[in-house]
């Protein structure tokens, strides 16, 4: 019987499950939420701690963590952020986890992100990569300035979970267009594995057989996001798109 678990991670009969991947070949995850009481990820250290040893037995070496940045939630600031990533830290080296822990934001498209764009106060990783998000409903009329003031600050915009905006799945277009304009696009793991949604599914494994995706995110924020891990990396797009040389992690 193809069963429950099937249904809810939205596998369908002919879904290709390979052996599991050992995401260490990607040495770097570049999306999370580990530090503790900041946002929608984990809660308390503890928390913290059980998620990036998940991560280290996924094969991890280092996480980019990035918390939510938005102006009428999640009001953390670069202090706010660089002292949890600091605490945790200090907790992973008295626990003896082997993971390093570098910080960085997940920019909600609001009224405050384009001032912080053009005072240079943005957290950046690896080569001056910003990550940033958009609003779920439809695409925000200000993501093309935003785009060209990023770059011209020397920023590199990066893309979040771009197989998650649904109004973009009937316009594949706009993906290559944004690509092309110089913008990363980071595909979520547990995207391949139908968690978000079946279309969600369809549109990542579309973003990769394209060759668009050059960043690759766990975007974990609870132990329920690693235990979907464990079947991402049994699906074949993930082979595939680990294999492809297109991503960056390995290069952070």
């Amino acid at each position: 019987m193809f069963g429950k678990i099937a249904e809810i991670l939205g596998m369908k009969r002919g879904d290709e499950l390979l052996e599991p991947l050992d995401l260490s070949i990607l040495k770097t995850d570049v999306h999370s939420h580990f530090i503790p009481g900041i946002d929608d990820g984990a809660q308390t250290m503890e928390d913290s701690l059980t998620l990036i040893k998940g991560m280290e037995a996924f094969g991890y070496k280092k996480v980019v963590t990035t918390p939510h940045v938005m102006s009428d939630y999640y009001r953390n600031t670069p202090e706010i952020i660089l002292k949890g990533r600091d605490d945790v830290q200090e907790a992973l080296e008295k626990d003896g986890i082997q993971v390093e822990i570098e910080a960085a934001a997940e920019y909600y498209l609001d009224v405050d992100l384009m001032p912080k764009v053009k005072s240079k106060e943005l957290l950046t990783f690896g080569d001056n990569y910003v990550l940033f998000e958009l609003p779920f409903m439809s695409e925000p009329p200000g993501l093309a300035d935003l785009v060209f003031e990023m770059q011209l600050a020397g920023y590199k915009p990066v893309l979040a979970h771009p197989e998650r905006y649904a109004f973009w799945h009937m316009s594949f277009e706009k993906y290559q267009e944004w690509f092309d304009k110089g913008v990363i696009l980071q595909l979520n793991i547990n995207s391949i594995t139908g968690h978000y949604s079946p279309e969600v599914k369809k549109v990542s494994k579309q973003l990769i057989d394209a060759g668009l995706i050059q960043l690759l995110g766990s975007d974990c924020h609870h132990d329920r996001h690693l235990g979907l891990m464990e079947h991402a990396i049994q699906h074949a797009p993930l082979h595939q798109l680990v294999k492809s040389g297109a991503l960056l992690n390995d290069r952070l």
